[in-house]
């Protein structure tokens, strides 16, 4: 049988009330008759009611670390995931943090709340968070980045695969001078997309006739496109590393007097709700968010996968979506 607050009592010579003190932050009650009393709970495996909930919640609960909650893929992937888990009767807790940011400064936080499994997207998980996971026995899951030198579990769409296939629809349409506007150049999302891109107008025995960073955000995207099409040899399409950054760089060429697409096509990578819209019809990668997701908790739930393991990384297809920007 568990041990009750009356045996706690009993062993540390107080009454039934200090004990229900000691367990509650903040009541009134000698230092000493504390340490005592839960020195005795700790030796006979008492846990409060109070702990007791917050471990039945914590088993339940999935954190979410999230940066650049400003770029609307994110959102969507915050909504899934929560319609996901409250099907499942699971809790979310969600922290956010600036663009790119690492998650040094909140790891104490993150673990205190003694979640079941954290999912990290739009963030760099850093090599002190990795190794704090695995010491609490916490399986941890990257969603939309790969990172095979954290030895961490990693769901992404095949971003390899997507910019081929912009990369082909930009070729079969005739243009020539395709440029390319990247993102962050250390994460895999960015790598991935422009070694695809690449690669197929390699294969056709062209080069990226112009290259700018946007960031993956609107402001610096809105930028390089300025750039890029004030140049003297301006290219005839841009495949753009994500949508936001797409849109951008459409606004930035209507600012400039060009019609989309018959004087500059462009493409994205995500397919964003704004992707579709009439002032837009982006043509653009969409990604499976709703099966990136459940394989994410899919791999939270995999009794054989340890949170100790060397990881697990499952790369999922994304589809092509044409539309009259390209």
């Amino acid at each position: 049988m568990k041990p009750t607050a009356k045996q706690v009592a009993h062993a540390a010579g107080v009454s039934l009330a200090a004990v229900s003190r000691a367990f509650t932050p903040g009541a009134p009650l000698d230092a000493a008759k504390r340490k005592r009393i839960l020195a005795a709970a700790e030796s006979l495996g008492y846990i409060s009611p109070a702990r007791r909930t917050a471990n039945a919640i914590a088993a339940g609960t999935i954190t979410l670390v999230a940066g650049d909650l400003l770029n609307p893929f994110y959102p969507t992937v915050l909504d899934t995931l929560a319609r996901q888990l409250q099907a499942s009767d699971r809790q979310l807790l969600v922290y956010t943090m600036a663009a790119n940011a690492d998650v040094d400064a909140i790891i104490p936080q993150i673990l205190a709340a003694r979640p079941s499994a954290i999912i990290v997207t739009s963030t760099f998980l850093t090599s002190n968070m990795a190794r704090a996971c695995r010491q609490h026995q916490i399986k941890v899951v990257l969603l939309n980045r790969i990172q095979r030198d954290a030895r961490i579990n990693a769901v992404a769409c095949d971003n390899y695969q997507g910019g081929r296939d912009i990369g082909r629809r930009l070729l079969e349409r005739g243009y020539r001078k395709i440029g390319f506007i990247g993102g962050v150049a250390n994460t895999s999302t960015h790598a991935e997309r422009a070694r695809g891109f690449q690669d197929i107008l390699a294969e056709a025995g062209r080069s990226i006739h112009v290259r700018a960073a946007g960031d993956f955000n609107y402001h610096d995207a809105y930028a390089a496109g300025m750039a890029v099409l004030s140049g003297g040899d301006p290219p005839d399409a841009l495949f753009c590393c994500n949508d936001i950054m797409a849109l951008a760089v459409m606004d930035a060429a209507r600012e400039r007097g060009l019609r989309i697409p018959d004087d500059l096509a462009v493409a994205g990578f995500d397919d964003i709700p704004m992707a579709g819209w009439n002032a837009y019809r982006l043509t653009t990668i969409r990604q499976p968010v709703e099966r990136m997701v459940q394989e994410a908790l899919n791999l939270i739930d995999d009794p054989t996968i340890k949170p100790s393991d060397d990881g697990v990384t499952r790369t999922l297809p994304g589809t092509l979506m044409a539309r009259k920007s390209a």
